[in-house]
């Protein structure tokens, strides 16, 4: 069994993922939530089809460290900068945002820009998603 990765204040890493939209094909984003739990950080799944209302009130509830966002319906630049949006109004634009799925380069460019700390594309491998992922946390604590 792997160790929990741990947040540089002592607590394992927790980590919200998403699927924002009316995208109904979550099986990439359910192997990133296994992939990161068997890496020891502490999983929230929180479905199909969330708002991103939904999405930030439930990173608020969870205390997470990492929201993870997995897009395959081409909405993304609609709901991903409303999620970075509503994270700031709520006073939690520290929790960091990464996401993944079928982004366009020029359109990853300005997800990037927005905020957005890492984008994954088809082909990453699971163990760059979890160095990225422990990475960031790292730089926000």
């Amino acid at each position: 069994m792997t160790p929990p990765s741990r947040h540089p204040r002592g607590h394992p890493i927790r980590v919200l993922i998403a699927k924002p939209g009316l995208d109904g094909h979550d099986r990439g984003a359910k192997v990133v939530a296994r992939a990161l739990r068997d890496a020891g950080m502490e999983v929230i799944y929180a479905g199909l089809r969330q708002t991103p209302e939904e999405i930030v009130r439930a990173a608020l509830e969870e205390d997470v460290d990492l929201i993870g966002l997995s897009i395959l319906s081409g909405a993304h630049m609609a709901l991903f900068p409303r999620v970075l949006s509503l994270l700031k109004q709520e006073k939690a634009g520290r929790i960091p945002v990464f996401a993944g799925g079928i982004i366009p380069d020029e359109d990853a460019r300005r997800l990037r820009k927005a905020g957005i700390r890492a984008i994954f594309g088809p082909g990453t491998t699971l163990e760059e998603i979890v160095a990225t992922a422990r990475k960031i946390a790292r730089r926000r604590a």
